[in-house]
């Protein structure tokens, strides 16, 4: 994929070496560490190609997949680089497409269609992890999570 310039940043496939920068950036925003395969990643670069946001599309039983490990290094956070992730992986993705997300960013994923799906219409992966949360943010007084779907 050749990168399209943007705003202070490019965007283009991930390499080996872009590994433990996604990695770091995962860590660093506190999302979900699992499943951080490089070569499913679309990146966002600035001109020096330092890492300032990364995404993929990652696959899942039955043809499934999901928007996921959206991150932006939190000092170049509203600046278009997530919206220019997500545009670029939901230009390439298969539908339906899955993501999880905390519930206070349902509203930054409905832009792009993106619907609160009801439990009796998750996949299983997806209604196990819905449940789990649901468990969880009890425990950990979280905010809670969704499961979001685009047609």
């Amino acid at each position: 994929m050749t990168g399209r310039p943007l705003p202070g940043f490019v965007l283009r496939s991930a390499t080996a070496g872009d590994s433990s920068a996604i990695r770091r950036l995962i860590g660093q925003v506190r999302i979900n560490p699992t499943g951080l395969d490089w070569r499913r990643f679309v990146v966002a670069v600035d001109a020096s190609d330092r890492l300032l946001g990364c995404g993929q599309l990652k696959p899942h039983v039955g043809g499934i997949f999901e928007l996921a490990s959206i991150a932006v290094v939190p000092s170049r956070r509203n600046t278009g680089i997530a919206r220019g992730i997500v545009e670029h992986l939901i230009k390439h993705a298969p539908r339906p497409l899955y993501l999880t997300c905390r519930a206070s960013m349902g509203p930054f994923y409905e832009k792009w269609g993106f619907l609160a799906s009801p439990a009796v219409e998750m996949p299983p992966y997806f209604r196990r992890l819905s449940r789990l949360a649901r468990i969880l943010s009890g425990v950990l007084r979280d905010e809670g999570m969704l499961v979001m779907m685009l047609q």
